[in-house]
Protein backbone atom coordinates (compact mmCIF):
# COMPACT_ATOMS: atom_id res chain seq x y z
CA UNK A 1 0.00 0.00 0.00
CA UNK A 2 1.18 3.12 -1.01
CA UNK A 3 2.31 5.84 1.85
CA UNK A 4 -0.02 9.35 1.76
CA UNK A 5 1.64 12.16 1.93
CA UNK A 6 0.79 15.85 3.12
CA UNK A 7 2.23 18.71 1.62
CA UNK A 8 3.18 21.38 4.18
CA UNK A 9 4.99 25.01 4.06
CA UNK A 10 8.06 25.86 5.92
CA UNK A 11 9.61 29.34 6.13
CA UNK A 12 13.20 29.47 6.25
CA UNK A 13 15.88 32.36 6.00
CA UNK A 14 17.72 32.63 3.06
CA UNK A 15 20.86 31.38 3.73
CA UNK A 16 19.59 28.18 5.63
CA UNK A 17 17.59 27.26 2.91
CA UNK A 18 20.66 27.59 0.31
CA UNK A 19 22.60 25.28 2.85
CA UNK A 20 19.64 22.90 2.30
CA UNK A 21 20.22 23.12 -1.21
CA UNK A 22 23.61 22.49 -0.97
CA UNK A 23 23.42 19.94 1.25
CA UNK A 24 20.42 18.02 -1.16
CA UNK A 25 22.73 18.17 -3.89
CA UNK A 26 25.59 17.16 -1.79
CA UNK A 27 24.09 13.81 -0.56
CA UNK A 28 22.71 13.30 -3.67
CA UNK A 29 19.08 13.89 -2.78
CA UNK A 30 16.54 14.06 -5.77
CA UNK A 31 14.30 16.67 -3.65
CA UNK A 32 14.60 18.99 -0.76
CA UNK A 33 11.67 16.88 0.43
CA UNK A 34 13.65 13.35 0.65
CA UNK A 35 16.42 15.36 2.74
CA UNK A 36 14.51 16.83 5.20
CA UNK A 37 12.38 13.45 5.61
CA UNK A 38 15.67 11.64 6.53
CA UNK A 39 16.71 14.74 9.03
CA UNK A 40 13.18 13.81 10.49
CA UNK A 41 13.65 10.19 10.76
CA UNK A 42 17.26 10.94 12.27
CA UNK A 43 15.90 12.95 15.00
CA UNK A 44 12.85 10.41 15.87
CA UNK A 45 15.45 7.90 16.33
CA UNK A 46 17.74 10.24 18.61
CA UNK A 47 14.72 10.34 20.54
CA UNK A 48 13.99 6.76 20.22
CA UNK A 49 17.24 6.34 22.18
CA UNK A 50 17.01 9.13 24.49
CA UNK A 51 13.08 7.98 25.68
CA UNK A 52 14.56 3.86 26.13
CA UNK A 53 11.43 2.24 26.58
CA UNK A 54 11.95 -0.68 23.85
CA UNK A 55 14.37 -2.40 22.22
CA UNK A 56 16.49 -0.27 19.99
CA UNK A 57 18.77 -1.61 16.95
CA UNK A 58 22.52 -0.48 16.65
CA UNK A 59 25.32 -1.28 14.66
CA UNK A 60 28.83 -1.12 16.19
CA UNK A 61 32.17 -1.00 13.62
CA UNK A 62 35.49 -1.12 15.28
CA UNK A 63 38.78 -1.32 13.91
CA UNK A 64 41.51 -3.23 16.10
CA UNK A 65 44.80 -4.87 16.08
CA UNK A 66 44.04 -8.98 16.03
CA UNK A 67 47.52 -10.04 17.43
CA UNK A 68 46.54 -8.54 20.54
CA UNK A 69 45.24 -11.80 21.89
CA UNK A 70 44.44 -10.90 25.32
CA UNK A 71 41.80 -8.29 23.38
CA UNK A 72 40.27 -10.20 21.95
CA UNK A 73 39.48 -12.31 25.19
CA UNK A 74 38.72 -8.85 26.66
CA UNK A 75 36.12 -7.80 23.65
CA UNK A 76 34.51 -11.43 24.24
CA UNK A 77 34.08 -11.06 28.02
CA UNK A 78 32.60 -7.24 27.68
CA UNK A 79 30.46 -8.67 24.76
CA UNK A 80 29.04 -11.37 27.27
CA UNK A 81 28.81 -8.67 29.74
CA UNK A 82 26.21 -6.66 28.77
CA UNK A 83 22.77 -8.21 28.22
CA UNK A 84 23.01 -7.29 24.61
CA UNK A 85 21.93 -9.55 22.13
CA UNK A 86 24.47 -9.21 19.56
CA UNK A 87 22.21 -10.42 16.38
CA UNK A 88 24.88 -10.71 13.59
CA UNK A 89 29.16 -10.21 13.54
CA UNK A 90 31.28 -9.43 10.49
CA UNK A 91 34.74 -9.75 11.11
CA UNK A 92 36.87 -8.71 8.09
CA UNK A 93 40.89 -8.91 7.91
CA UNK A 94 42.27 -5.70 6.69
CA UNK A 95 45.70 -6.25 6.39
CA UNK A 96 48.33 -8.49 8.47
CA UNK A 97 47.79 -6.65 11.78
CA UNK A 98 44.33 -5.14 12.04
CA UNK A 99 40.86 -6.14 11.61
CA UNK A 100 37.38 -4.84 10.98
CA UNK A 101 34.50 -6.09 12.89
CA UNK A 102 30.62 -5.24 12.82
CA UNK A 103 28.41 -6.04 15.19
CA UNK A 104 24.26 -5.52 15.00
CA UNK A 105 23.29 -4.92 18.65
CA UNK A 106 19.74 -5.06 19.51
CA UNK A 107 18.94 -4.20 23.10
CA UNK A 108 18.39 -1.08 25.84
CA UNK A 109 19.89 2.10 24.52
CA UNK A 110 22.11 2.02 27.73
CA UNK A 111 23.14 -1.23 27.17
CA UNK A 112 24.39 -1.18 23.61
CA UNK A 113 25.93 2.30 24.17
CA UNK A 114 28.01 0.42 27.48
CA UNK A 115 29.10 -2.39 25.31
CA UNK A 116 30.36 0.39 22.39
CA UNK A 117 31.89 2.73 25.41
CA UNK A 118 33.73 -0.57 26.78
CA UNK A 119 35.05 -1.92 23.61
CA UNK A 120 35.77 1.80 22.34
CA UNK A 121 38.07 2.50 25.25
CA UNK A 122 40.13 -0.57 24.71
CA UNK A 123 44.03 -0.53 24.42
CA UNK A 124 44.48 -1.74 20.98
CA UNK A 125 41.21 -0.78 19.38
CA UNK A 126 42.34 2.27 17.09
CA UNK A 127 38.61 2.99 15.55
CA UNK A 128 34.80 2.42 17.48
CA UNK A 129 31.84 4.14 16.19
CA UNK A 130 28.40 3.35 16.75
CA UNK A 131 25.12 4.26 14.73
CA UNK A 132 22.01 4.68 15.71
CA UNK A 133 19.67 2.45 13.56
CA UNK A 134 16.13 2.58 15.17
CA UNK A 135 14.20 0.00 16.08
CA UNK A 136 13.52 -3.45 15.80
CA UNK A 137 10.45 -4.47 13.20
CA UNK A 138 7.53 -5.76 15.11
Amino acid sequence: MREKYVRFCVSLPKDLLEELDRRTVLRGYSSRSELVRDLIREMLIEDMWEREEEDVVGVLTIVYDHHDIRLVSRMLDVQHKYHVNVLCNTHVHLDHRNCLETMIIKGKASQIEGLSTQLAGMRGVKFAKLVKAGKPEK
